[in-house]
């Protein structure tokens, strides 16, 4: 068991990132089945409103902190998480684990033709990785009965060791917690818009601005139309949230 910081009732874990990718690859080999959920700030505010949400962050085995802002909270919070760890850093750190240890994973979601062009990109780094397969099921708030059948088939007939979901989240991780004891893999990672970036589709900030707390305005201005609201309308409301955790002594 590793430890988890309450951030607005979402409890996140406090875990180094080499800690997390030996405890992934463990369960690979014994064929546990865990849920791997990354959450940035907007995550936690869907947790508070939805109920739902709330339950399958804090079931899952392991919640990152995805986000310099919860980084800090837990700081204020005097409960400080070790380290930062984004679906942006772990889609290629799970890459390598799997090349290393011949593990194979299966890419689920994101747009056409990404997960064949993420595909190549792998396979140009480490010729010798597994993809065992790649879907990407029609843009839809909910997931049909029929389409939800469609992607845990595709899954199941891979047999992956490690499933990727890009449908953001906590679209990603819901669908996750609802299938989980349907699909046939033993860790499951929703990893949000990671699958681009990776690909060479989209570019992620420079190393100064991911230091310096800035990676959102980076991703602002790449896409003001859709991220304006999580940025500017959303994302104020969780500075007051925390100093009113703090207030009641870490509790919420």
């Amino acid at each position: 068991m590793h430890a988890k910081v309450n951030i607005l009732g979402v409890n996140v874990s406090n875990i180094a990132n080499n800690e997390l990718l030996d405890t992934l690859a463990q369960c690979i080999r014994q064929k546990q089945k865990i849920q791997v959920c990354i959450t940035p700030v907007n995550s936690v505010l869907a947790a508070i409103k939805d109920p739902q949400v709330l339950a399958v962050y804090n079931n899952a085995a392991f919640v990152l902190c995805d986000g310099m802002p919860i980084k800090w909270a837990s700081s204020f919070l005097n409960t400080p998480i070790q380290e930062r760890i984004t679906g942006l850093d772990l889609l290629p750190n799970l890459v390598e684990l799997s090349a290393k240890n011949n593990f194979s994973f299966f890419l689920l979601g994101a747009s056409p033709g990404v997960g064949e062009k993420l595909k190549q990109t792998i396979l140009q780094q480490y010729p010798n990785c597994k993809v065992a397969g790649i879907y990407v099921p029609p843009f839809m708030k909910v997931f049909s009965g029929v389409e939800n059948d469609k992607m845990i088939a595709a899954v199941n007939e891979a047999s992956p060791d490690i499933l990727l979901v890009s449908l953001t989240a906590p679209k990603q991780d819901i669908w996750i917690a609802q299938n989980m004891h349907l699909v046939n893999a033993p860790v499951q990672v929703g990893i949000g818009g990671a699958f681009e970036v990776m690909a060479g589709l989209a570019k992620r900030s420079p190393k100064w601005m991911q230091s310096a707390g800035l990676e959102w305005l980076f991703r602002f201005l790449q896409e003001p139309k859709r991220l304006f609201r999580r940025y500017f309308i959303e994302a104020p409301l969780f500075i007051p949230l925390i100093i009113k955790q703090k207030l009641k002594g870490g509790r919420f």
